[in-house]
């Protein structure tokens, strides 16, 4: 999946794009659950960690977001559970396996507002490591004024005491967060965009600096997230209260620190280990 210049591409610049991550037969069956989960349509009966848009009751200039689909749908499961895309994180990061903490299903319709530029790494405070590394997946040809994702070039080496949570959905300056960031340090802000075919998309460090505009095309803009964490990941409960802690907190067992792989399987691991069942 990754070519040797692909991984020195990504080590510099904190994110490298993929012109093809998933088979092109995949792209308009997902297009259609994406259309289901939004209408609150669950295929395994279980409900996603976490539903940020639903239709009829939610604001319609907002960019659609639901969490862990994964657990709701076996189409989208299939694809973020991949082991492929697993190996591929975990030889980026440089860890010995990756397991799924969460996917975003995101939908950017035409007019949709931006998300607010913002760190990975400064949400997950309740794990340890505290690391992520995630691929992102283009359902639809993506551009820059369809509000793709854009990255700052390097930012996964700027300091990370200037990483603070801005406003996520709809801010009025999506990129002011890391205008901000740049300007404190003292850093040139170097931002590109992630412009694909469907099918394709990108991998990018947790640290790295990421967000998107609004959405000024007449074409929606689909996107499919998995972000991973190390095989090794081990729950924080110094940080539950933390980010997204809250949410992810409720997995943790009454003792002990280790993830359940019901709810974050590993998808690959160097001894050739994968959650079973998945």
């Amino acid at each position: 999946m990754l070519a040797a210049d692909d991984q020195a591409r990504f080590h510099a610049d904190g994110f490298v794009t993929v012109d093809s991550l998933i088979d092109n037969s995949l792209i308009d069956p997902l297009k259609d659950r994406f259309e289901r989960l939004f209408r609150g349509d669950f295929e395994t009966g279980t409900a996603p960690d976490e539903v940020n848009w639903q239709h009829r009751s939610s604001d319609p200039t907002l960019t659609r977001q639901i969490c862990n689909g994964w657990k709701a749908d076996r189409l989208i499961a299939s694809v973020v559970l991949d082991a492929g895309l697993g190996e591929a994180a975990a030889r980026l990061a440089g860890w010995p396996g990756a397991r799924i903490v969460q996917d975003n299903v995101i939908w950017k319709p035409p007019g949709a507002r931006s998300l607010g530029f913002h760190r990975d790494n400064a949400y997950l405070s309740w794990y340890t490591p505290t690391e992520m590394l995630s691929c992102w997946i283009a359902l639809d040809d993506t551009t820059a004024a369809g509000g793709t994702m854009e990255l700052a070039r390097g930012s996964h080496r700027w300091p990370t005491g200037s990483d603070a949570m801005g406003e996520f959905h709809a801010p009025d300056d999506y990129r002011a967060p890391v205008v901000a960031a740049a300007e404190t340090a003292g850093l040139e802000l170097d931002i590109a965009a992630v412009e694909v075919t469907a099918g394709g998309g990108s991998f990018h460090h947790g640290w790295a600096w990421h967000g998107s505009g609004p959405n000024r095309s007449g074409r929606h803009r689909r996107s499919l997230v998995l972000h991973c964490a190390s095989s090794e990941a081990r729950f924080r409960r110094a940080g539950f209260a933390d980010g997204n802690g809250p949410v992810y907190s409720r997995y943790a067992h009454l003792t002990g620190d280790e993830m359940d792989e019901n709810h974050f399987p590993i998808l690959w691991r160097s001894d050739g280990y994968r959650t079973p069942g998945i």
